[in-house]
């Protein structure tokens, strides 16, 4: 049998390496040194092409997140752009986009700068929702990912919990930076039963997604308004704030509105508030978001007032 010559067998090792190195979708390391998002016409679509080459892996649940994953998100953050290299900021709002780091689709917004992603329940969903009234008083133009019924815990038919909302794909996070992210709730996991540990596991996980894919974002948590000393849901508010705390965010909590701004002859039934009491609430809480600092973009400076603090509960 004959011999092939030591400097073919060269020739074709080196040939073999090259394209094995130079395969289409597997960067060299942990993440790709320039995150990008392809625009995809479904989740169903974004997933195949995720599967298709190497991406990063985002922490699991509850983990904190590494230096090395949090700087790439900085990165992505700065600089998603679409299939071709079209910014987000020329596309058009509400194009779903795939993005690769955190292997699910989001939607571009109009102006994020101006943006408060809202997470909520049926007290922020109604297009008055009080929690919206808020955010619009202030400037902002509101991302509703939620759904009357559903909380920390609470899911509603399909439609599951905040974090396994986001987890299967039921709402969209925005493809861009939000200026700010509210969230509100626990009224529905009080009403369902949902122990503290339920709640502040479930919690942790959705301030910890959000943390990994917003790194420098400020998150504000509205607690469950209730009525003074009422029960449970005032329980829960108070839980909301100790989980708030823990993750070093500020809250503002609501547990005894309802009696303290004699709201109660506001209400449509036990829990939500007529158009009035919407408009009230409201109020309250755009004050309150401004005492602690959070910019008035209607202001003509636009500029924050008060102190930022983290933590500390304004109620």
């Amino acid at each position: 049998m004959s011999r092939i010559p030591a400097l073919t067998r060269f020739i074709v090792l080196g040939i073999t390496a090259g394209l094995l190195l130079s395969t289409p979708g597997q960067p060299l390391g942990g993440f790709p040194s320039a995150p990008t998002v392809a625009e995809v016409p479904s989740a169903a679509a974004g997933r195949a092409g995720a599967a298709a080459g190497a991406k990063a892996v985002p922490p699991a649940p509850g983990e904190p997140v590494a230096a090395p994953y949090s700087a790439q998100l900085g990165a992505a953050q700065g600089d998603l752009r679409a299939a071709g290299g079209q910014s987000l900021d020329v596309m058009a709002p509400g194009s779903v986009v795939f993005n690769p780091v955190f292997g699910r689709d989001e939607v571009v917004v109009a102006d994020p700068g101006r943006t408060a992603l809202l997470i909520g329940d049926s007290q922020s969903s109604p297009a008055n929702g009080w929690p919206r009234q808020a955010l619009a008083a202030l400037g902002y133009n509101v991302h509703f990912c939620g759904l009357g019924g559903t909380g920390f815990v609470a899911s509603r038919g399909a439609v599951g919990n905040y974090i396994d909302a986001l987890e299967q794909g039921d709402w969209l996070l925005p493809a861009q930076a939000p200026a700010l992210i509210i969230v509100e709730g626990g009224g529905n996991d009080a009403a369902q039963g949902a122990s503290d540990g339920e709640i502040r596991t479930n919690a942790d996980r959705l301030l910890t997604a959000l943390k990994s894919r917003f790194p420098t974002a400020r998150i504000v948590m509205v607690g469950t308004l209730a009525r003074d000393g009422g029960g449970r849901r005032t329980e829960v508010d108070a839980l909301v704030g100790s989980i708030a705390a823990a993750h070093g965010l500020e809250f503002v909590s609501v547990g005894d509105w309802l009696t303290r701004y004699d709201l109660e002859r506001r209400l449509m039934d036990s829990v939500h508030m007529d158009n009035e009491g919407r408009r009230v609430l409201g109020n309250l809480l755009a004050r309150r978001f401004k005492d602690m600092g959070v910019p008035d973009l209607k202001s003509p400076a636009g500029d924050a007032v008060g102190d930022r603090g983290t933590g500390r509960e304004l109620g």
